[in-house]
């Protein structure tokens, strides 16, 4: 049977609703970087190959720089991502983590313990790890320092909204996780429109946290719902392939997907009520004010 090759970032065909990839500019500079953090590893290769045959302290030295620097360079890899889905979004937390700040301290203490195994001093090798740190920040940029969020939303509820959806987050990752093991392509592509459904009622709830009421139930219990059916849907396929079971597990994602359609829509269409009813009001208050002033309302002095 033949299975679409599929992951975070992979393309998908079209019309099957998988949540859209990273924006041209941001996704370039996400692949720059990753490259140029797979170099940065690379360039730490020669202090592991040419420890051994070594004096200990010398090994010692050399297996710490190769270590601090591989480190490095997953962190760089990490950090990317990180900063790449955060410039993304309208909306975000800023990473808990730091990576490519932490990242640039151990290009330091990497290139440190190697300079200072090759040539025995201190001065020198200090003066270039610290270059090579500086160098490293100015590559890769710093993390993300502070939250994006609208102005005029109540902190405490941004951060409500935050934890409803990275936990939403949680279900949906482990939803594509048991996808994959059911290794179909029709069942993965009605998962990813279903995916896609409830990540863009998760956008909507970070774009505007008032909505977090109306949501949570669909964000939290159907979710956690959503991903016991697919696990079990998943062990029972590949044991089984059980027909009717599919059948109800196809039906089950149809309904899904349709109610979290739905439910965004009105949410959508609950914020536009409330800004017609703001420019109402508005228009009001600029007539009773223009009106008070003598201004006319028109140009023809209506």
């Amino acid at each position: 049977m033949a299975e679409r090759y599929e992951g975070r970032y992979s393309p998908s065909p079209p019309g099957s609703g998988a949540p859209p990839a990273l924006p041209a500019p941001i996704r370039a500079r996400r692949d720059r970087d990753m490259r140029r953090a797979t170099v940065l590893l690379l360039a730490a290769l020669p202090f592991a190959v040419t420890a051994f045959g070594q004096a200990p302290e010398i090994l010692a030295r050399k297996l710490l720089a190769f270590g601090a620097l591989a480190l490095a360079a997953w962190l760089t890899r990490e950090g990317a991502r990180a900063a790449a889905e955060y410039e993304a979004r309208t909306v975000a937390r800023r990473p808990a983590i730091p990576r490519k700040l932490f990242a640039s301290a151990l290009t330091v203490a990497g290139l440190f313990l190697g300079g200072h195994a090759l040539a025995g001093s201190v001065f020198t090798p200090l003066v270039l790890a610290l270059i090579g740190g500086g160098l490293h920040l100015l590559a890769f940029g710093p993390d993300p320092l502070t939250d994006k969020a609208p102005e005029g939303v109540d902190p405490f509820q941004q951060d409500r909204a935050a934890r409803v959806v990275e936990e939403a987050e949680s279900y949906l990752t482990a939803i594509t996780e048991a996808g994959r093991r059911i290794g179909d392509r029709a069942i993965s592509d009605r998962l990813d429109r279903f995916v896609a459904a409830a990540r863009a009622m998760c956008r909507g709830v970070e774009e505007d946290p008032r909505d977090i009421t109306a949501a949570r139930k669909y964000l939290g219990v159907y979710l956690l719902g959503a991903r016991d059916a697919t696990r079990r849907f998943a062990d029972l396929w590949t044991r089984s392939r059980d027909t009717q079971a599919r059948a109800e597990f196809e039906a089950l994602l149809d309904d899904l997907q349709t109610h979290f359609a739905e439910r965004t829509r009105d949410l959508l269409s609950d914020n536009r009520t409330d800004l017609d009813v703001e420019i109402e009001v508005l228009r009001d208050r600029l007539k009773r004010d223009g009106a008070a002033a003598g201004i006319p309302r028109n140009h023809s002095g209506e």
